[in-house]
């Protein structure tokens, strides 16, 4: 009965979005304010059901009613209670339930923030939110509904995909999710701004804690998206280039570009048609994700393997909001005249430079990632492009973008001049000086290594002199008083940026300092890389609570010196029939020891890997301190929503 009502109060959400879509807009077209304002309640009656329905769906797995189709597909009733929970998004109808769950949180949010909107605005907002929202009702209930019921429920499930049974990925597509769809929202108010034909300091303002919100939780889930991919799949690596991380890596860039560029939409009111773009394309790029993820055009072991007619209806969905919304943004393109006009040594001018070299970055990203299918559908042929495509084209505009950061933090509004840059000249000296450090301390072996620790450290120290630029004049003892007293904003900004630095860093001793051991090991073998030593003191077999593993135990050793014992797994999932490689890694400030045990050997022994992985945990370190600084950010009660916008008289 549970499904049932699941069942019926998405379909009842369906038809709150269409009235959520339609009365509204007509009302802010006819000036009718009653009509107007059935958006808010709309909106969080539309929140309300569809979070009944997702509910019901989560009673379904946590109980364990093998007679919901999709609950004997992806649960089983060994399977522990977090991945039971994690399965409800764990396949392509409950992971687009939470999607639908989560762009209707977001417009309910809006009605319930978006108070000093202009109503005619919040009401054409809501109701385009509300229009995406109908597309995905239809998808669901016309091809992927999931609540479908079976004749004959079996006594058990089928289980979860073991590559989902991971704490990491439990939280991952949640977190990607609310970024993904948490851009719907920028582009909600883009649209509803070019059908009012009004962009302006306000606008700019009420978009960014929106875009912000977004950006905040792509940073998480791509984290911990890395982070699982390094620690679970035993290869070694944190970022393959896969169609499906790259699918969640363009919308991020595209955000990253919108958040700046709407500051010069709040502060200078120029920028107005480029930000309105990226608000279209950030939100077009997260639909391409799901293209890509559910369409099974492309190949990845992130994808959901479903079949290409589902595809086909995305792809309608893509092809008519960003279509239409780009045909309407050309239309308007008369009314997004900027006014603010600036020097060519200005805040805005490093801002435009940001932009180009996120979007192109974006663009290069978007390229390598489809090029394979366009190969193949246009010219037959079957290619693949890989790593070191990436890295190639990739790499130099993540170096642009690190060196012009810090410098357009301190410029100055409208016009500026190149003495304003002064400041950053020891920071310059700084990082020259840790790069021929580095270079000298490595033997001039890897190029990457130097120019990686030069960025992370002009990138920290600029934002450190950010700072410190913004406590104005006097001695440094007030000054460091003063810091503590600046915005929200300004601790953010500064935190997001060294983050960014933290990570490149880690990025790049990671890639070019990385070293490796191979070797089939027998009890009380050892092997050995450098200075470390692990010692393989036995092999066990495990009995998990949906798995049987294969655990090594392994002494590891830092010159002689023991550090303790590690216990990677081979597991393999009977139910699913599925091996899995849980790594053995002990981690530390500047290093990993990341150990992986294989299959055993037809001639006795096992396959033994080992790693050691150079400040490893600076990566999702700095990736923390990103999302710190946004938090920051997004708590300013100046950038919050509802906060600051100018107040104006009902219409």
């Amino acid at each position: 009965m549970i499904a049932e009502l699941g069942h019926f109060t998405l379909i009842t959400a369906f038809a709150v979005a269409i009235v959520q879509m339609i009365v509204p807009m007509i009302g802010a077209w006819k000036g009718w304010s009653g009509w107007t304002a059935v958006a808010a309640p709309a909106a969080t009656l539309q929140a309300l059901l569809v979070a009944f329905s997702f509910a019901a769906l989560t009673v379904a797995f946590v109980t364990s009613d093998f007679s919901v189709r999709l609950v004997v597909a992806n649960s089983h009733t060994d399977k522990p209670m977090l991945y039971k929970i994690a399965g409800v998004w764990g396949n392509h109808e409950g992971s687009l339930l939470l999607w639908v769950l989560i762009l209707a949180l977001f417009g309910a949010a809006a009605a319930w923030f978006g108070g000093q909107l202009r109503p005619s605005l919040k009401a054409r907002v809501l109701a385009v939110q509300a229009s995406v929202g109908v597309a995905f009702y239809a998808f669901i209930l016309f091809t992927s509904n999931p609540f479908e019921r079976m004749a004959l429920p079996p006594f058990n499930g089928e289980d979860l995909n073991p590559l989902l049974q991971d704490p990491g990925l439990a939280f991952h597509p949640p977190f990607l999710y609310l970024g993904y769809v948490g851009l719907s929202m920028a582009f909600s108010f883009a649209v509803a701004a070019l059908i009012e034909g009004r962009v302006d300091a306000a606008w700019g303002r009420w978009v960014r804690p929106w875009t912000l919100a977004a950006w905040l939780f792509l940073t998480i889930g791509i984290a911990l998206g890395s982070w699982w991919a390094y620690y679970e799949l035993g290869w070694g690596g944190f970022w393959f280039w896969d169609p499906v991380e790259n699918a969640s890596f363009m919308p991020w860039l595209i955000a990253t570009a919108l958040l700046h560029s709407a500051i010069v939409v709040e502060k200078r009111e120029a920028l107005k048609a480029w930000t309105i773009l990226l608000a279209i394309l950030a939100f077009g790029f997260s639909l391409i994700g799901t293209f890509i993820v559910r369409s099974g055009v492309l190949t990845s072991v992130h994808a959901f393997a479903n079949d290409p007619e589902r595809g086909v209806f995305i792809l309608l969905i893509l092809g008519i909001f960003t279509g239409g919304a780009l045909v309407l943004y050309a239309l308007r393109a008369p009314v997004l005249q900027a006014r603010g006009v600036f020097g060519v040594v200005s805040r805005e001018s490093a801002l435009v430079v940001n932009n180009l070299l996120l979007a192109v970055s974006a663009f290069v990203v978007f390229v390598g990632t489809i090029w394979p299918l366009v190969a193949e559908m246009a010219f037959g042929r079957t290619l693949s492009v890989g790593p070191p495509f990436f890295n190639a084209a990739f790499t130099p505009f993540v170096i642009a973008l690190g060196i012009i950061l810090p410098l357009g933090s301190i410029l100055p509004w409208k016009r500026g001049r190149a003495k304003a840059l002064r400041p950053m000249l020891p920071v310059a000296v700084l990082a020259l000086a840790v790069a021929g450090l580095v270079w000298a301390m490595d033997t001039g072996q890897s190029l990457g290594g130097p120019l990686g620790a030069a960025l992370g450290v002009w990138l920290v120290a600029g934002a450190a002199v950010d700072l410190m630029t913004r406590t104005g004049r006097g001695r440094w003892s007030d000054r460091l008083g003063r810091v503590t007293r600046l915005p929200g904003a300004d601790w953010g900004k500064a935190l997001a940026h060294g983050g960014l630095g933290i990570t490149i860093f880690g990025v790049a001793a990671l890639t070019a300092w990385q070293r490796e051991a191979i070797e089939v090991l027998q009890v009380g073998d050892r092997l050995s890389e450098g200075r470390y030593e692990v010692v393989l003191t036995g092999v066990n077999r495990v009995q998990g609570p949906n798995y049987v593993a294969t655990r090594g135990d392994f002494a590891i050793f830092d010159d002689g010196r023991e550090l303790g014992t590690l216990h990677p797994e081979k597991r393999v999932y009977p139910v699913a029939r599925m091996p899995t490689t849980e790594a053995g890694i002990d981690s530390g400030f500047t290093r990993d020891i990341y150990v992986v045990i294989g299959d055993p050997q037809a001639g006795g022994g096992w396959a033994v890997r080992l790693y050691i992985k150079p400040f490893a945990n600076w990566i999702w370190g700095g990736a923390i301190i990103m999302a710190l600084g946004g938090l920051l950010s997004l708590g300013d009660r100046r950038y919050r929503v509802a906060a600051g916008a100018r107040k104006v008289p009902a219409e």
